[in-house]
């Protein structure tokens, strides 16, 4: 039998090169894991497997510049809800945690965690460790990381409120050294979240500035997304400016009615500062409900130490007016706890609550609203995440329309079976990329298709230094994705989470059909993606 050219052959489909150019009819031959041709009448004798594109879009594979992936590629390397989507790139460890770095302080409740909540074993103690295991297995999916400021916090003094002592900050830059040199794309924040909300913005700028040493990004979800969320903005924007760094603003959103008039300011300060010089970029998901722990609900000053000593506070009856305080000033935020949902809890007993508003919950329970919310947190320890409707829909639209804003899913690489398959979570890690082609492009045509594309691909790939990917090229990798832009549709709901896209038929992985005519082929052929190391003196 003759050698063929070609390894694959993807003919007659408008081809989107990525960069925000119309699509224009075109085949793409792919050998091995690289693009190797990009042209028409391409003789379909000369490749091994030909994909018939005719009439539909054939795409850059999407990257999603907003992961929390990171355990789940352990427990099912297939990445469903993500691949599925037509992601072919991961960017995770976002928002200030992450399965690294791991010391003795950390260390056991994080491996209490991955046993009892997936049954995976934790054996490594550094980002190089937790790529072995991924490498290990394989996983549809390539897959970056940042590290998270909460984790290196955590792991080096705790759960304090309180500045690092000299010896601790030393501590945190070493480590931040090590695992940058084995890969990571930056450093992370979650500033509303315990411990990273405690660290003032001497100590971020001081890490941010180690951080740029290795020519790494800061993405940061910011101290206040609501009442103080102009000065968040200010605060992220100073940290990078006196760090020198590339500066990531992590779901970009305005929270609570009261906000919601702050657009304007926002997004003429990101411009403002990007046109003085600053590397600026924010991405957004295309929902109108936010999603994060319950404990967000909670004082920062009750959250210290351990989960022990956390819960402890919580259960004494001495600090209750004060929680209660604390609570009812959230409750009046949000307008009212029938807009914030249970999704996701750990224990078995308390499944059925997810998919309830805490309004319903609490009245089936018989209790008040903050009793219920004081008494699930104990009970789960800590373990419970909401979905909080309180963003604005118009909001989302001119966000996403501002030419520094990415889209991003916030999500997981879900699937609607085994142990990612519990409880109700955001639909987002189901429906991010194809309800933006779907209901944004197609339907309500607030922007074209070619530059959503650019907006999932090389858009994010020149931020984040995704080398060779997030475009149709002759020489890059062969990551794409290859969709109808008449069906394609997110199915994903509030309730029905769990629910895989429409209209993506095909999606190629360094050359690799992961999906073939809609069904996943069980290959794994995604890659790591360490930084490549740029060190700057």
């Amino acid at each position: 039998m003759a050698t063929k050219d070609f390894d694959l052959l993807i003919l007659g489909g408008v081809v989107y090169d990525g960069l925000g150019h119309p699509g224009l009819e075109a085949d793409v031959a792919v050998a091995k894991d690289r693009i190797a041709r990009v042209a028409t009448g391409i003789d379909p004798a000369r490749a091994a497997e030909v994909i018939d594109a005719r009439g539909m879009a054939v795409a850059p594979g999407f990257i999603d510049p907003h992961s929390h992936t990171d355990i789940e590629l352990l427990v099912n390397p297939r990445a469903e809800s993500k691949i599925r989507q037509g992601v072919t790139t991961e960017i995770a460890g976002n928002c200030g945690y992450t399965v690294f770095p791991l010391t003795w302080r950390n260390y056991e409740e994080r491996r209490r965690y991955c046993d009892e909540q997936y049954g995976v074993p934790l054996i490594w103690r550094d980002i190089g460790g937790f790529f072995s295991e991924l490498e290990s297995r394989g996983m549809a999916v390539n897959y970056a990381t940042f590290m998270g400021h909460g984790t290196l916090r955590g792991a080096v003094f705790g759960a304090q409120d309180r500045p690092p002592n000299s010896e601790e900050l030393a501590a945190m830059k070493e480590l931040i050294r090590q695992n940058m040199e084995m890969g990571a794309l930056g450093l992370s924040t979650g500033l509303i979240y315990v411990p990273g909300c405690y660290a003032d913005q001497r100590e971020l700028i001081e890490l941010c500035r180690e951080t740029a040493v290795y020519g790494g990004m800061y993405s940061t979800h910011m101290r206040n997304e609501s009442d103080y969320l102009i000065e968040a903005v200010e605060e992220a924007i100073t940290i990078a400016l006196e760090a020198r760094i590339s500066l990531q603003i992590s779901h970009l959103k305005l929270a609570y009615p009261r906000n919601w008039s702050k657009i304007h300011f926002v997004l003429s300060r990101i411009s403002e500062v990007n046109a003085q010089g600053l590397e600026i970029l924010a991405d957004r998901y295309p929902y109108t409900a936010s999603s994060t722990v319950l404990s967000a609900f909670m004082p920062p000053w009750i959250q210290q130490g351990t989960t022990s000593e956390y819960l402890a506070r919580l259960e004494d009856p001495a600090n209750d007016e004060k929680i209660r305080d604390y609570v009812n000033i959230q409750e009046e935020k949000v307008g009212s706890w029938d807009n914030v949902f249970i999704s996701s809890v750990l224990r078995k007993d308390n499944e059925h609550l997810a998919g309830k508003s805490i309004r319903r919950a609490a009245r089936d329970a018989g209790k008040e609203p903050y009793i219920f919310i004081r008494d699930l947190l104990i009970s789960e320890e800590d373990q419970v995440w909401m979905i909080n409707f309180s963003l604005n829909e118009d909001n989302f639209k001119r966000i996403i329309l501002h030419p520094l804003v990415v889209i991003g899913s916030d999500g997981w690489a879900r699937a609607p079976y085994g142990p990612l398959g519990k409880d109700k979570p955001h639909p987002r890690s189901y429906g991010t990329f194809p309800r933006m082609l779907g209901r944004y492009v197609r339907e309500e045509r607030i922007m074209s298709l070619e530059r959503a594309i650019e907006k999932m691909t090389s858009l994010t790939a020149r931020k984040f230094g995704i080398y060779g990917r997030g475009q149709i090229k002759e020489g890059f990798f062969a990551d794409l994705s290859v969709f109808d832009p008449e069906r394609v549709i997110d199915r994903a709901t509030w309730t029905e989470p769990h629910q895989y896209p429409e209209g993506i038929p095909y999606v190629i992985v360094n050359g690799v059909p992961v999906i073939h005519e809609g069904s996943h082929t069980e290959r794994l052929p995604g890659r790591i993606l360490r930084k490549r190391q740029t060190i700057i003196l």
